[in-house]
């Protein structure tokens, strides 16, 4: 499929052009070729086109990469070849950026000064830590673009851009959140639910999987994900699978403990397919919200049931390993923002609705 052929420059140097072509039924349905000043470089250049060709669907995203002139088609580029590994919120944040004008911009063209431009567009409708997120998510694509795809995005540009935009104002971290439910309101959502269940058996059994969410401090799409594969009932633990980690989410499988009001919602869940919580993220937290917006409960989140349930546990006297071999924080650092919370005892001790979501009331 790739051919070497050497040609002597006029200043007497040795130039090797590499030629790859593709043919189907006797036409040529692909061509490339590129000039090197040394063979090895030619052979490799050749090995890797040919490797990506072969790739199922290859010619087209070969073709689709020479295409890339802009950053909304390094954009289409990275989604695309993310596929499943990518969250549904960062694929969203990705496709609305190409409606801002960065996006219709040359790869090689783009400068710190437009994506601080784009940081302020950014910033008139959205929060800063919005913006931070958004300036995250877009960092992704001009650190592999290079290396991954031949796309000249510089991620020397966008770190400068970063920096720019902190020290001006632009981005700001995200804040830590301390809204925790209290009881009354928790009695309110899991009474509301439990009341919507009775009248509809089939509906989604939300008191189970906010007692469950409560307990076990698993995040939203943790819980969906989890399969009866992944209980070892005997050592009251789960392997939690694509745990959120800084920097690393596919392939981070990590074993959790879990509280024994977390397993006896398990063993109330029906064993009829592997996931235990066959439901849909987005389902539940609609669920939640609509919820707690028809009872008046203000600024909860179905997050920060992840909040209390590790609060809990240091308010249990609970130390920092125990706690975060329930929650699966890798980095202990990030539970010291409970250091301050006393061990003042269990406030669910005797909470009546362990027993009525798992049968035993």
């Amino acid at each position: 499929m790739g051919t070497i052929i050497e040609r002597k420059r006029a200043d007497g140097t040795i130039a090797y052009l590499g030629q790859v072509r593709v043919k189907k039924a006797g036409k040529v349905i692909y061509a490339a070729a590129e000039t090197f000043d040394r063979r090895k470089a030619a052979v490799a250049w050749m090995a890797k086109l040919e490797k990506e060709l072969k790739a199922p669907g290859g010619i087209e995203a070969v073709k689709a990469k020479e295409k890339a002139e802009t950053l909304a088609d390094a954009i289409d580029i990275y989604v695309k070849d993310s596929g499943d590994r990518m969250g549904k919120t960062k694929a969203q944040v990705l496709r609305s950026l190409k409606d801002f004008a960065i996006a219709e911009k040359g790869c090689d063209e783009i400068t710190s000064a437009d994506i601080y431009d784009l940081a302020k567009e950014l910033g008139q409708t959205r929060q800063p830590q919005t913006v931070d997120n958004y300036l995250s998510h877009l960092a992704a694509i001009f650190t592999v673009a290079k290396p991954a795809w031949g796309i000249p995005l510089d991620p020397a540009v966008m770190k400068d851009a970063r920096i720019v935009a902190k020290k001006m104002g632009a981005v700001t971290k995200s804040r830590s959140r301390d809204r925790r439910p209290t009881l009354d309101e928790l009695d309110r959502l899991l009474t509301h639910f439990e009341e919507r269940q009775k009248r509809v058996p089939k509906m989604l059994p939300m008191t189970k999987v906010v007692v469950f969410a409560l307990f076990s401090t698993r995040r939203l799409e943790e819980i969906t994900r989890i399969q009866w594969a992944d209980l070892e009932e005997q050592h009251s633990r789960i392997l939690v699978r694509d745990m959120k980690n800084p920097g690393e989410k596919i392939g981070n499988h990590v074993w959790c403990d879990l509280p024994q009001p977390a397993l006896r919602v398990i063993r109330s869940m029906p064993k009829t397919i592997p996931e235990i919580f066959p439901y849909s993220t987005d389902a539940i937290g609609a669920n939640f919200t609509r919820a707690c917006q028809l009872l008046g409960i203000k600024d909860l989140h179905f997050h920060d049931l992840r909040h209390e349930g590790v609060s809990r546990l240091f308010e249990m006297g609970c130390t920092i390993p125990h706690a975060a071999a329930v929650s699966g924080h890798r980095s202990w650092n990030s539970l010291k923002r409970y250091s301050h919370i006393r061990g003042s005892g269990d406030r669910y001790d005797g909470w009546s609705w362990v027993d009525r979501v798992t049968g035993a009331a």
